[in-house]
């Protein structure tokens, strides 16, 4: 596995951004279930804005150093690490002993998918 350098690392902290942004905007708005859908239709695409504009550029870049399939799991594992964080910090909603066995599985997959270079 290549050490992780400048541009290993910078499309991996753009997913990571852009993960931030896009589980606000799939799931932030749980907390305002009274808030129309339209409106929480339009709020989320304009979270979502940003959230695209860091997601293209990173795979793009991540491109040069990262396989399609590589890039794809590494997206997998930011987005169930955020919305992990964001479950318990932001909707208040425990993990039990099933999500981390869930995910340490998705992981054990993700190892996998690097063993090839």
């Amino acid at each position: 596995m290549p050490s992780l350098s400048m541009p290993h690392l910078v499309p991996i902290g753009m997913l990571i951004a852009s993960n931030v942004f896009m589980t606000f905007a799939w799931y932030g708005h749980l907390k305002y279930k009274t808030a129309s859908v339209a409106l929480v239709i339009v709020v989320s695409w304009l979270i979502a804005l940003p959230e695209y504009m860091l997601a293209v550029p990173a795979n793009r870049i991540g491109s040069a150093v990262y396989s399609a399939a590589e890039l794809k799991t590494i997206q997998e594992v930011v987005t169930l690490s955020v919305f992990a964080v964001f479950s318990v910090l932001y909707l208040k909603e425990p993990l039990g002993w099933n999500h981390a066995l869930g995910f340490g599985l998705i992981a054990a997959g993700a190892f996998f998918i690097f063993q090839g270079k």
